[in-house]
């Protein structure tokens, strides 16, 4: 579990393809000060585990159905990441659930300056905007946001210059891919609200017609 909030901006160190998984080799600093093997980070916003790591590097094992889902198969040696470890219990929770499992990516559209922000316009299908509200929570490449605006095909998002100087959101651009994750709660209550629900029992029996002479 984590909350969206980017501890440190990795590089990549290295790719090296596989028969059954992808291995990334990322350079970071501090989020290694605890770090131990099976630990979750989440990179860009996709949960992954250490399989091994140093004072200042740690490789993940990312398996295809991942890479195929993701953004991460654009990723190049030299390439910032976001980073971030997985939810301490002691810790603030300043963000919003983030489960690290990518709904699907966007592409932003529009990048334009308000003020000290910078609005970004991102498209995605519509069955990714269905979970989302006005001044509700997403995460895109992992940094959770909240909503400014909305269509059936699209949200827009306002980054304050210290999610822009501490993400790599504020390198993106127009026409850029990004890993988007609805967020949790609103997945919930969409399953609930469209379960199939079971037809309701009747209570007209045999007995009961016979009683009233619908029966010979």
């Amino acid at each position: 579990m984590f909350t969206g909030i980017i501890e440190e901006i990795g590089r990549i160190q290295h790719i090296q393809k596989g028969k059954d998984a992808v291995e990334i080799a990322i350079k970071a600093n501090s989020i290694l000060e605890d770090v131990k093997l099976g630990d979750s980070i989440a990179v860009n916003g996709v949960c992954l585990t250490v399989t091994s790591f140093s004072n200042n590097e740690f490789t993940v094992d990312v398996m295809p159905e991942t890479i195929a889902a993701t953004s991460l198969k654009m990723l190049n040696r030299g390439d910032a990441v976001n980073l971030e470890r997985a939810m301490a219990a002691n810790g603030r929770f300043g963000g919003h659930f983030v489960s690290g499992h990518v709904d699907g990516m966007g592409k932003i559209i529009n990048k334009s300056p308000r003020g000290n922000a910078v609005y970004y316009e991102i498209e995605v299908e519509p069955d990714l905007a269905d979970f989302m509200i006005l001044k509700g929570s997403v995460t895109v490449d992992g940094t959770s946001l909240t909503i400014f605006g909305l269509t059936s095909h699209s949200f827009t998002i306002s980054l304050i210059p210290h999610t822009s100087s501490h993400t790599i959101l504020g390198e993106k651009a127009a026409g850029d891919i990004v890993n988007i994750e609805c967020d949790m709660l609103a997945k919930y209550i969409r399953k609930m609200m469209v379960k199939e629900q079971p037809a309701p029992k009747s209570s007209i029996t045999y007995n009961l017609l016979h009683e009233h002479g619908f029966t010979n």
